[in-house]
Formats: C-alpha cells, sequence, structure tokens
C-alpha cells in the first residue's frame, strides 16, 4: 500500500487556496476580456449548429452573450478592488486576500469561488430566455448547461498556466511578500497583455 502524500495548501494568485497534491480542486472562473468575442462566438456556434436556439440576428446575439460576460468580469474586478481597499485600510498583509475577498463577495452578493461557474451559467441561461434577439429555445436545460459549461471551461482555465509561466519568471522572489506580488502582478499583465488576455 503506497503512502498518500499529505495534502498541501498554498495561496494562489487571487488569495483562495490551490491544492496542489489533491486530486479535487475548486474551478476557478477568470474571464480574460481578450477571450470575450471568442467565446461569445463558439457559444453563438454551438448553439445554433444544433438548432438549440433560433435566432434573429447573429450580431445581436453574440452581443448579448459578450454582455453578460463583461458584466462578470466588471463585478469581479469590483470585488477584487474592494477587497484590496479593505486590506490596505485594515494594514492586512496579501495573504488574506482570498478570505477578505471572499467576505466583500458575500456582502456585494457575487458568488464565491465554488458558485462562480453555475453562476455564470445561469446568467447565460437567463440570457437566452429573455433576450429580444433571440427567437425561441428549442435545447433543453440540461443540453443547453453542459454546451455552455463545456465552453466556459475552456476559455477560462488559462488560470494554471499562466501562474506557472509567472512563477517561472519571478522564482528569485520569496512568496507572500509585498515585492513578490507586486512583480507577479506586473509580470502577469504583461504576459495577459503579450498573449491579447487583457
Amino acid at each position: 500500500m503506497r503512502a498518500e502524500k499529505e495534502p498541501f495548501a498554498r495561496p494562489s494568485i487571487d488569495g483562495g487556496v490551490c491544492l496542489r497534491y489533491l486530486h479535487i480542486r475548486r474551478p476557478l472562473v477568470r474571464i480574460y476580456s481578450g477571450k470575450i468575442p471568442t467565446m461569445s462566438e463558439e457559444l453563438l456556434r454551438a448553439l445554433t449548429a444544433d438548432g438549440d436556439i433560433e435566432i434573429e440576428s447573429e450580431e445581436e446575439v453574440r452581443l448579448d452573450f459578450e454582455a453578460v460576460f463583461k458584466e462578470y468580469v466588471r463585478r469581479d474586478r469590483r470585488v477584487l478592488d474592494e477587497a484590496k481597499g479593505r486590506m490596505e485600510r485594515e494594514g492586512l498583509s496579501y495573504g488574506v486576500l482570498g478570505k477578505i475577498k471572499s467576505q466583500v463577495a458575500r456582502d456585494m452578493g457575487f458568488p464565491g469561488r465554488d458558485e462562480q461557474l453555475p453562476y455564470l451559467v445561469e446568467q447565460v441561461m437567463t440570457m437566452l430566455f429573455h433576450s429580444n434577439n433571440v427567437v425561441e429555445v428549442y435545447g433543453e436545460d440540461h443540453v443547453l448547461r453542459k454546451k455552455i459549461t463545456t465552453i466556459i471551461k475552456r476559455h477560462t482555465n488559462l488560470e494554471d498556466d499562466l501562474d506557472k509561466e509567472v512563477r517561472s519568471k519571478i522564482k528569485n522572489l520569496s512568496e507572500g511578500t509585498a515585492s513578490f506580488e507586486i512583480e507577479y502582478e506586473k509580470v502577469m499583465e504583461q504576459i495577459k497583455r503579450r498573449k491579447g488576455l487583457s
């Protein structure tokens, strides 16, 4: 019988906990503004190709999808900014960012880490049923949810790859220090810009 590895937790880049040695990882839905048009186009194609929805105008429905994702990004940014503001006012270190961000998200009615993907899928579903640009929804809810979830996951699971790339470039700095956090954000922004994600 082989020995089980002890779970090891370390803060992830958004302040949550990254469980490296566990097989269970909580999904993180991080939408990059550069991916919104691609994700919206792919959703439009997937749902119209199989006849799940009937639409009047492709462009208008694409814009509806984009509006859902942009609103999510705006609210997520607002939560993060408020969390950083609270930390600064209270003199807290970046090590508690995840905890503070969760509290702020709860206070603002934004989903926590475990509820982000279902929340976003529900927002897209609501848009489909309420948009004036969608004539009819023929697909069953579970079929639509599965397609939407698959596409969102495909375009939002870049976080681990970006995290690894950033950490490889700043491995000389000690994690948890202010200089690490500042340099991490700076390098992350450079990589996102280079890859067209910001």
